[in-house]
């Protein structure tokens, strides 16, 4: 039965960022996870977030 709750928890975790990823990719995220998504993006039409 723990292994069943065990599953079942990391399978709603999957599909959650999973959702999250598609709803932010709708509304033009480059870059999920930047603080600066959208605003870098959208100015220099690509995300610059990982290049140090």
């Amino acid at each position: 039965m723990k292994d069943l709750i065990i599953i079942v928890i990391v399978a709603l975790i999957f599909v959650l960022a999973l959702a999250y990823v598609i709803r932010k990719k709708k509304q033009g995220v480059k870059c999920i996870g930047c603080p600066y998504a959208k605003d870098c993006a959208q100015k220099s039409n690509s995300c610059s977030c990982n290049t140090k």
